[in-house]
């Protein structure tokens, strides 16, 4: 069935409703009156309605005339965006960017930066995944991701760009009302082994999964993302360690308390990492300002 609408008829319907008369739409879209007025004819034509009442001294959209203006316009905001997303392409500008963000970084400098990035004004699609452990690493390597922010453990050699952004410390921490809050001395492994531990699930779908400062202990309860461990932990659910840098007004509140511990728990190096072989401009943008960012006061924890 041969298809009637047309997008210079619906921009003629358009700019007619927005302007107020024929005259005036045919002087916005450059065009003359009695050409304006042979495209709306000819459309109501082959539609066999009608979409302008013309009984009245200004003429006004029937139903049926108003409904294809608003379903209309939804089309020419479409062919505009596939218009400006197929001229951004050619430009290098690519049409989406995926980050993976590890749990351990907090949303507010990744937003901030997503914040000046829109700015911009490009059509570029701009989509975060939170990860945890191995997970940003496969990201990267499957092709789920174009850059990783916050990636830890072992550096894959020779396929990504690298930039190291700080340094993670990690502190054991229980709720006030824990058994081990009142503990006045140092915890050690027979302590915890008594309690659930808070353990962060790795998020990686077919690499090895890593562990991260696990111990044994009597039960465990896994989450997904950081922020459900410290949550959990805050509830006095189980313990375990999380990173100082998330925890800076819950331990100022009191809401979790640091306990010293003889477990070993070393600071972890925290890196942003992108595929060397990928150019798009997005990316490219992405990767210089993320790197800008200020990631030693990030990881700083706040003082109170």
């Amino acid at each position: 069935m041969h298809n009637v609408l047309s997008l210079d008829a619906l921009r003629a319907l358009d700019a007619i409703e927005r302007k107020g008369s024929f005259a005036a739409a045919a002087e916005a879209l450059y065009k003359v009156p009695s050409a304006l007025s042979y495209t709306i004819a000819k459309l109501e034509s082959d539609l066999g309605v009608a979409l302008f009442d013309r009984s009245k001294q200004r003429a006004q959209l029937t139903p049926a005339g108003q409904l294809l203006l608003e379903q209309g316009r939804t089309l020419l905001h479409a062919a505009n965006q596939l218009q400006n997303a197929v001229k951004q392409l050619d430009t290098g500008w690519e049409t989406q960017l995926m980050i993976a963000k590890d749990s351990i970084i907090p949303n507010a400098p990744l937003l901030d930066v997503i914040g000046q990035f829109l700015q911009l004004g490009k059509i570029t699609q701009v989509l975060v995944k939170e990860e945890v452990m191995a997970g940003g690493w496969e990201a990267l390597q499957t092709g789920r991701a174009d850059i990783a922010v916050g990636v830890s453990g072992d550096l894959p050699k020779g396929q990504f760009n690298l930039l190291p952004l700080g340094e993670a410390e990690f502190v054991f921490a229980v709720a006030p009302h824990h058994q081990l809050a009142a503990l006045d001395r140092i915890v050690d492994i027979e302590d915890v082994q008594q309690f659930a531990a808070i353990v962060v699930a790795d998020s990686a779908l077919d690499a090895p999964k890593r562990s991260s400062g696990l111990f044994d202990t009597r039960q465990r309860v896994i989450v997904s993302n950081m922020q459900a461990k410290i949550d959990a932990q805050k509830q006095g659910l189980g313990i375990g360690f999380v990173p100082r840098h998330l925890i800076s007004e819950e331990l100022a509140r009191g809401e979790l308390i640091a306990k010293a511990s003889s477990i070993p728990r070393d600071k972890v190096p925290v890196y942003m990492a992108w595929q060397k072989h990928s150019q798009g401009q997005a990316l490219s943008w992405f990767s210089q300002y993320l790197a800008a960012v200020n990631w030693q006061q990030v990881f700083q924890p706040a003082t109170w």
